[in-house]
């Protein structure tokens, strides 16, 4: 046989091991014959047809189609059971909206509900509820694009949690049919152990510690296999159209994991095209054709290589391109976000990165690499399995290790992150990993169980690994006894399945072996998958920030939203409802806003106004406060009261009122600026500035004795209190002032604490604050500003006399019709964002001008409407760019059909 040849055939059966030895039989030739003694009368249709290895299968379900079917049945159980024994909702009481999935992704899910039901005033382009109006198309991109998230429209509004779970568990079982469905075709093998691999892929340390609760990633974790077999379709000349098409819906439903899901593809085709030598065309030549010389066929192979490496950029380039009107939208968002503190990567210390591989750790400051003990142990016996061929277990085992090193690389690190290092969850790419691992295990264990001085060697490995992890603070007590009982489970296994292949050689009775060593593989993996899965579900709650669950109180602030709303006439802001985003939730048209993609003109123009924010200016929160409800047309406001407290274990319900106030219309009419904001102006000062009047008496003399603030304010005013890095409390004494302690919650850089009311001033005008911080006491030069409301009842009269007479919205407009002979500046009560585009009367419309901060229009006196639009910054770009990437995307198709025909 010529050497080509040769190489191929050891390619595709797994090689012989030590030379001149007999090929032993594989696990799959062991496990039929058992399966199918024991289980045909249970499974007749099922198991017995697809365990056959033949091209034609008996029976109607193939084993690629059975083993992702059983990979996706069984991650599901296993997410479930693992929710159910930590008691979390829907298997228990206990609330899972930790950290960002209650403030950011629940919300955003119960409006997409919404607006694909057309219960909105906004639309795909303008999120009229969020932040004053915000770039929602944008926000589709990062969080809502992917087509499991349509499935929240068969949910009702109340039940938006479980339509979220609901969500989240079925991305994470279609990651685990797609890994089980790219193991089969790497290479033939038994489908039940591809099913457990691929569900030890979907529920790996990083689904269970990240992905489950960020579920826009979770389509990078279903999207790494599938760009995976793009790879292969492209190194085998095969699927040229389904590939581009595959690839754009990755980049579509979340475009930050399928960048990293598109490198950890491009370091699995790297491998396949070097370790695999066969030819596309092998079918077609004939016996002295594949005879040629050696130089011929290593020509012939570095083409076909070339050949497979520019048909996977093809794929990959279109595309992409077809994503580019979504991508393109969100990528310029970024740009014009809330920038957050630069972070400088630190790697995790080893023994903390050893320790990840192993059950029931959580850590956001290590990489989580568990994917189960009997998975990594097969994958630990791949550089020492003899009967793979040595460049395969070369390649991968290279491909491994350096996958682990480039975690801890600050240039790799940044490459992996697309060039940013990121806040919160450094160790994101994870799951590239994972995978990586996962065809390890497969490709040692595909062709026959591993043989003892593989197992032996895997295994030290493994126990090495625990005892070095063994300091590791992210060990938990259910660590080392998950991790001993897989391991028990994994080696009684391996040993059953060993003795089956003896017995299967000798010819002996003992089909029950196999059987019993899958039964076992299956407990181990499923096992301590569940245990971790509970565990790091109560770390979570027990270490980070987390909301109640949806209930009564939003129920209650949804009615009030939805009897009080008026919108365009006036805003209704919803006040405080736990969980944050409260206006995507339970309605109206607050400040509240929390998003990757909130703009920094919003942040900013809050935040001077005196409004507070969390994450580092990335969501905005109301002000309670009459000026800036003045400012920004707040008609109704809601307040709540809770009537029992907050619990992880309850639906909390609250008192809910509603307060309308008369408020200037949406549109107003301003002179043109008096002065500019300076960098030293209060927020009393902005505020002033963009009303246009004068409405606090701001003391010149506020002197400040320890923990007390003294000054004179005029009597029956109200006094506020700003201090946005404060923490602690404040106190306005004096038995006419009320005397109850207000709450500050300043901790820069991360949040800042917004302006709130202390009380009024008594008839002395002596003013005294008496401060209790929790740390050190910092105040901005201007603390204290006293409201004198019959002024600012007048400055909403006269703006409300002078602004728009009737104001109409759209799906991403607004046209206001003013007084005649209006001059000076028309002003949207919404922040300047990149997109807006205005017009005074039947001019052309122009990018919008800015007064304070926002959208403002120039008049000349004889226009008598004005109209603005918002359209995402960069759609026409990428329009443009999928148009060109459809028409490539339709050259391939006619260029492929052609070649069909030609072919004889």
């Amino acid at each position: 046989m010529p050497p080509a040849a040769e190489t191929v055939r050891d390619e595709v059966d797994g090689g012989e091991g030590d030379s001149g030895a007999r090929r032993r039989p594989g696990l799959r030739s062991v496990l039929r014959p058992g399966l199918r003694s024991v289980l045909p009368s249970v499974l007749p249709s099922v198991l017995r047809p697809s365990l056959r290895s033949g091209s034609s299968p008996r029976g109607p379900l193939a084993p690629a189609a059975a083993a992702p079917l059983a990979a996706s049945l069984l991650t599901a159980a296993l997410l479930c059971l693992a929710t159910a024994l930590s008691r979390t909702y829907p298997f228990g009481p206990v609330t899972r909206n930790i950290v960002d999935l209650g403030q950011q992704y629940l919300p955003f899910h119960a409006y997409w509900r919404a607006l694909l039901l057309g219960e909105t005033h906004g639309d795909a382009f303008l999120n009229w509820n969020s932040g004053f109006g915000s770039n929602f198309l944008g926000d589709i991109g990062t969080y809502l694009s992917s087509p499991f998230d349509l499935l929240v429209v068969l949910f009702p509004a109340d039940r938006i949690e479980l339509a979220l779970y609901v969500v989240t568990a079925a991305k994470i079982s279609a990651a685990g049919a797609a890994a089980a469905l790219l193991l089969l075709r790497l290479r033939p093998g038994p489908w039940p152990v591809a099913a457990v691999l691929g569900t030890a892929y979907a529920l790996s340390g990083w689904t269970l510690n990240y992905g489950a609760t960020v579920p826009m990633w979770l389509d990078g974790l279903v999207a790494f296999p599938l760009l995976c077999l793009v790879g292969e379709w492209a190194r085998t000349a095969r699927r040229p159209v389904l590939g581009p098409l595959v690839v754009a819906l990755a980049w579509i439903a979340n475009f930050y994991t399928a960048y990293m899901a598109t490198l950890g593809a491009a370091v699995f085709l790297a491998v396949r095209l070097l370790t695999t030598e066969e030819s596309t065309t092998a079918g077609h030549q004939t016996a002295g054709q594949q005879a040629d010389g050696q130089q011929t066929a290593g020509q012939s192979i570095a083409r076909q290589r070339i050949a497979g490496a520019l048909r996977a950029a093809r794929s990959v380039l279109i595309g992409i391109g077809l994503a580019a009107p979504l991508v393109v939208v969100v990528f310029l968002g970024t740009k014009v976000a809330d920038p957050t503190p630069v972070t400088t990567f630190a790697p995790a210390a080893w023994t903390d990165l050893l320790a990840r591989f192993l059950p029931a750790t959580a850590s956001v400051a290590s990489p989580a690499l568990f994917i189960g003990t009997p998975a990594l142990a097969l994958a630990l016996t791949l550089p020492f399995n003899r009967a793979v061929a040595p460049r395969v277990r070369a390649g991968w085992t290279a491909a491994v290790v350096l996958m682990t090193l480039s975690l801890q690389w600050e240039p790799t690190h940044l490459l992996w992150h697309a060039g940013a290092s990121p806040n919160g969850i450094p160790y994101r790419q994870t799951f590239v990993l994972s995978g990586l691992l996962l065809i390890a295990a497969w490709l040692s264990v595909a062709q026959g169980v591993p043989r003892p001085a593989a197992l032996l060697a895997g295994g030290a490995l493994l126990g090495a690994l625990a005892l070095a992890a063994r300091g590791s603070v992210d060990i938990d007590a259910w660590t080392f006894p998950a991790f001993l009982a897989a391991a028990a489970l994994a080696l009684a296994a391996a040993l059953l399945a060993r003795e089956g292949v003896r017995r299967n050689a000798v010819r002996t009775a003992g089909r029950l072996l196999p059987v019993l060593a899958v039964i076992l593989f299956v407990v181990a993996q499923a096992g301590e998958t569940a245990v971790t899965g509970k565990r790091i579900e109560e770390q979570q709650r027990s270490e980070v920030s987390w909301s109640p669950r949806t209930g009564p109180w939003h129920a209650s602030a949804a009615r009030e939203a939805a009897r009080a709303d008026a919108w365009p006439r006036y805003r209704t802001d919803p006040g405080e409802v736990p969980g944050g985003n409260d206006v995507l939730l339970v309605g109206g048209q607050g400040a509240d806003y929390y998003s990757s993609l909130t703009a920094d003109v919003t942040s900013s123009t809050l935040a001077s106004l005196g409004f507070g924010y969390y994450a580092k200016g990335r969501h905005p929160v109301t002000l309670d406060n009459p000026v800036t409800d003045a400012l920004f047309s707040i008609g109704t406001r809601l307040r709540s009261e809770p009537t029992e407290p907050v619990r992880q274990d309850a639906r909390p319900r609250a008192e809910v009122t509603a307060t309308t106030t008369p408020v200037p219309p949406l549109v107003t009419v301003r002179p043109r600026e008096a002065r500019a904001p300076r960098p030293g102006d209060s927020a009393f000062v902005r505020q002033e500035l963009l009303l246009g009047a004068s409405v606090y008496e701001l003391p010149r003399d506020t002197r400040r004795t320890g923990r007390t603030l003294t000054t004179r304010c005029p009597a029956g005013s109200e006094v506020w209190f700003w201090a946005p890095e404060y923490k602690g409390s404040a106190t306005l004494a004096g038995a006419e002032a009320g005397g109850t302690a207000v709450d500050f919650e300043g901790k820069p850089p991360s949040v800042r604490a917004p302006m709130r009311a202390l009380g009024t001033v008594p008839a002395s005008g002596e003013v005294r604050i008496d401060l209790l911080p929790e740390a050190g006491i910092r105040l901005p030069r201007q603390p204290v500003g006293c409201l004198v409301r019959e002024r600012l009842d007048s400055a909403v009269r006269q703006l409300t006399a002078t602004g728009a007479t009737r104001v109409s919205a759209g799906g991403h407009g607004v046209t206001a019709e003013l007084p005649p002979g209006s001059t000076g500046v028309a002003v949207l009560a919404a922040p300047r964002i990149s997109g807006w585009r205005c017009a005074a009367g039947d001019a052309e419309a122009v990018p919008a001008r800015a007064y304070q901060g926002l959208v403002a229009v120039p008049l000349d006196g004889r226009a008598t409407t004005v109209g603005c639009t918002f359209r995402p910054p960069g759609l026409r770009l990428g329009g443009a760019v999928g148009a060109a990437a459809l028409l490539a995307l339709a050259a391939t198709v006619f260029l492929r059909r052609r070649s069909l025909r030609a072919r004889p």
